[in-house]
């Protein structure tokens, strides 16, 4: 059994990190007016993706090097130059004197999230359900086609953030290093789910299902389909992020995930220097 401690911390938040740096190349491949960029700063990923992005932030912080406050300059002098919000996952095992630091200078928590975790091998992978769903991996041509479904999932819950997600689907598919699962029913598309692998750690993420194809076990396929996949490619540890108390977290649970910790996600409100 692995346990939470600071090292698995320092994978788990890795693999995410890298994750997003690659969808942030993916899109200033895509998109070379939009300005992304990322730049390693104090051992942290510090990412742009536009000022609205839920990928413009930081991850690592703290975690693999002492933050000083100069380091804190040139994060907040980096979001600044963009006109972009600062903000900071952080995980709890980060360095002890981080906290005081971001809370002198006028941070605050805002947001957090359980980040869960299972081992993982290839006999510990689940069987998928017995059900007339077929899941499989998308190829390159079908990048766009799988965007519209990840964000028809959401259309009932958020119908005015179709295009932008539609457009996060899109770019998530073309990021290097990433493999996107589509579930279907009756030769249509109804689920989507996405998988990302780094240094033995399977990210799961894009977890989508059409409105109509709900309750037919969709995701349960394709969770199955994933942790298979990522384990016959050497992964020993699967992880996956999720609002602490909600549906997406007791399902993970209910699949035998567990909270490794809960991270908070701290925003620079005003300036306490």
């Amino acid at each position: 059994m692995t346990f939470s401690d600071h090292d698995m911390a320092q994978r788990l938040e890795l693999t995410e990190a890298r994750s997003n740096a690659a969808f942030v190349e993916a899109r200033a491949r895509i998109f070379p007016k939009s300005g992304a960029q990322w730049q390693a700063i104090a051992g942290a990923y510090v990412l742009f993706d536009g000022p609205g992005s839920p990928l413009t932030q930081t991850f690592g912080l703290g975690l693999f090097e002492e933050t000083t406050a100069a380091d804190l300059d040139r994060i907040e002098a980096f979001f600044a130059a963009r006109q972009a919000p600062v903000l900071h996952e952080i995980s709890p095992l980060a360095s002890p004197t981080l906290l005081p630091l971001l809370g002198a200078r006028g941070y605050q928590p805002i947001e957090f999230t359980s980040v869960l975790y299972q081992d993982l091998t290839p006999a510990s992978a689940p069987e998928p359900p017995h059900s007339d769903i077929h899941t499989r991996i998308i190829g390159p041509e079908e990048a766009d086609a799988w965007a519209s479904t990840a964000a028809a999932g959401w259309l009932e819950e958020a119908p005015e953030l179709t295009a932008f997600l539609r457009e996060l689907g899109a770019v998530s598919a073309q990021s290097a290093d990433m493999t996107c699962f589509v579930a279907e029913a009756e030769g249509a598309a109804i689920a989507t789910a996405s998988l990302y692998m780094h240094g033995g750690v399977a990210l799961l993420a894009g977890a989508s299902t059409v409105p109509v194809g709900r309750r037919r076990g969709a995701q349960a396929a394709l969770l199955a389909a994933r942790l298979h996949h990522a384990a016959a490619h050497g992964c020993t540890l699967a992880m996956m992020g999720a609002l602490p108390g909600s549906q997406s977290q007791r399902n993970a649970e209910r699949h035998g995930f567990r909270i490794a910790y809960t991270r908070a996600k701290w925003q620079l409100l005003r300036e306490g220097r």
